[in-house]
C-alpha cells in the first residue's frame, strides 16, 4: 500500500497550488465572508455550536473551518503538508481557530490519543475513494466519537462511479466495477478536477478504490455505530461526468436520467452512549 499512498500523496500535493485558486475552491469568497459546505451537509447535521467536530480527509480546510464559522472546535486531518500549510495559514488569516494535523488517516492513533474524542466525525465528497481498508476506517471513526457523537459522510454515490468518464459519445457507458475487490484502479491525470479549462499540470499516478455501499454500511455497523439514516440523491456536488449540467449551485445533474440514477449519498451513524 506505501506505493499507493505515495503516489496518491504527490498528486494531492500537486493539487494544492491549483485548488489555491481555483474558481471551484474560492478561496477568495471564502475569505470574505462565503460558506464552503454544502447545503445537504448544514442541513442534515445541524446546529454545531459549543460541539467538537474532527474533519477527516480535509484537504487545505475550507469546510473544516466553515465548521468552526458556525460555531464547532475543529480539528482537521489530512496527508498532504502542502494542504496543512496552507489550511494553517487560512486559519491566522481569518482569524477562525481550527487545529490542523498532518497524517495519513491510518496514522490517526498515532498522532491522537484514545482520549482525542469528538461529538462529530465528518468527511465529504471525494474521500474515501482514497482509502484501500474500509473496516480500519470505521474503526478510527469509532475510537474518536465520543459516547452519544455522530459519524456523517455525504459523498459521491459508488454506483455513479462505474460510468466511464471518459466517454467517446455522450451516453453513460460502464466501464469500472461496482464491487472492487483489494487492487486498485489505476489513473494517469494531468490536471485536477477543479483545473481551469487547458489548465495542465506535470502528469501524475493516482490510485482508487470504488467502495460498494454495503460494504460502507457494513463498516460502520462492524464498529458497533448505529445508521440514523441513508439518504440518496439523484444530483452531485461536483461534475462528475463529462455530460452532467450544474442545475443549480454544486447540483449537478444527469439531463436525460433526472431523478433516475443515484448520484451522491449521505449517512449519518451514532455512538451509543
Amino acid at each position: 500500500m506505501d506505493e499507493f499512498f505515495k503516489a496518491n500523496k504527490e498528486m494531492w500535493e500537486a493539487y494544492v497550488d491549483i485548488h489555491e485558486t481555483s474558481e471551484f475552491y474560492d478561496l477568495k469568497g471564502f475569505l470574505e465572508g462565503k460558506q464552503a459546505l454544502n447545503p445537504i451537509e448544514i442541513e442534515e447535521i445541524g446546529d454545531v455550536k459549543g460541539k467538537s467536530l474532527l474533519h477527516l480527509q480535509c484537504h487545505f480546510g475550507l469546510d473544516t473551518l466553515s465548521w468552526a464559522r458556525l460555531g464547532a472546535s475543529v480539528t482537521g486531518v489530512d496527508f498532504s503538508e502542502k494542504a496543512i500549510t496552507l489550511a494553517n495559514r487560512i486559519s491566522k488569516d481569518t482569524g477562525i481557530e481550527g487545529r490542523f494535523i498532518q497524517a495519513n488517516i491510518y496514522d490517526i492513533p498515532k498522532v491522537l490519543s484514545e482520549d482525542d474524542q469528538f461529538d462529530i466525525v465528518f468527511t465529504s465528497g471525494g474521500a474515501i475513494v482514497w482509502l484501500p481498508d474500509l473496516e480500519e476506517w470505521a474503526k478510527i471513526i469509532a475510537r474518536h466519537l465520543k459516547p452519544g457523537g455522530f459519524f456523517y459522510i455525504r459523498e459521491g454515490h459508488p454506483f455513479a462511479y462505474v460510468f466511464d468518464d471518459e466517454p467517446d459519445e455522450p451516453i453513460l457507458k460502464v466501464r469500472y466495477p461496482y464491487f472492487q475487490g483489494k487492487e486498485p484502479l489505476r489513473f494517469q491525470t494531468d490536471a485536477s478536477y477543479a483545473s481551469a479549462e487547458g489548465e495542465k499540470m506535470e502528469e501524475k499516478t493516482a490510485y482508487e478504490w470504488n467502495h460498494s455501499l454495503s460494504k460502507i454500511i457494513n463498516a460502520l455497523i462492524g464498529v458497533g455505530l448505529r445508521i440514523e439514516y441513508l439518504h440518496e440523491f439523484p444530483y452531485a456536488a461536483w461534475k462528475a461526468l463529462p455530460f452532467m449540467i450544474e442545475e443549480e449551485h454544486e447540483k449537478w445533474i444527469l439531463p436525460e436520467f433526472k431523478d433516475s440514477i443515484p448520484l451522491s449519498f449521505s449517512i449519518k451513524a451514532s455512538k451509543d452512549k
